[in-house]
């Protein structure tokens, strides 16, 4: 097949100023209870995002989305605004299910998990592309990772058998699924995706653990 062309650019100078200001933020950050450089993960979800028809904003939305949230906080996310916009910003404050404000009164996790989840109904189109590659690269290495070292996994979110982090994307895959016409036509097969690799994990777990139906979130 003939490769195809661009008439010009779809990213830009902006996009390559995003990715050094991401590999510098993340340059000593590992992916969780491995080896490997988290800036991969951002790679990751950026590469989805415009996998989905996101556009340059998304895409750098999605190379960022992790900044605010792991350890930049407010700071980070006004840095992000002055430099690459408002509408990356909103991408990465909706993104990001707690922003240090400085006072440190972190909410629990269940309080952020089932916020974020909430929130998904009311994020816009170009948030929600973001959120869904983000949730995609995650399950899908969840799923990986699983398969190979079986329940020695959850140890690395410290939620006990991994109840509660299964219990949050089956609430994540219902979500998308709701929301999924206003992603665009190239989102619905992520959203599908998403949901096969969420089922996979439940799957697993009931190999090992037995039934794994139990629902908290509501």
């Amino acid at each position: 097949m003939t490769e195809s062309f661009a008439d010009t650019p779809l990213l830009t100078g902006r996009f390559d100023e995003a990715l050094h200001y991401a590999t510098r933020h993340h340059s000593l950050q590992l992916r969780r209870g491995t080896a490997i450089p988290y800036v991969a993960h951002v790679l990751s979800v950026a590469a989805l995002t415009l996998e989905m028809h996101g556009d340059e904003d998304e895409a750098i939305g999605a190379l960022l989305h992790d900044v605010v949230e792991d350890g930049g906080g407010q700071a980070a996310l006004d840095d992000i605004d002055a430099r690459f916009g408002g509408v990356v910003a909103q991408i990465v404050a909706d993104n990001s299910d707690w922003i240090d404000d400085g006072t440190g009164e972190q909410p629990s996790w269940w309080e952020r998990k089932r916020a974020y989840v909430t929130s998904i109904a009311s994020k816009d189109p170009a948030s929600l592309r973001v959120s869904l590659a983000d949730k995609i690269h995650n399950s899908r290495s969840i799923l990986l990772d699983y398969r190979e070292i079986g329940d020695a996994i959850w140890a690395r979110f410290k939620q006990g058998q991994g109840i509660a982090t299964r219990i949050y994307y089956r609430e994540l895959a219902a979500a998308f699924e709701r929301e999924r016409g206003r992603m665009g036509e190239a989102a619905g097969p992520y959203v599908e995706e998403l949901r096969r690799t969420v089922d996979a994990i439940t799957a697993h777990a009931e190999e090992l653990q037995g039934p794994d139906r139990q629902e908290l979130f509501g």
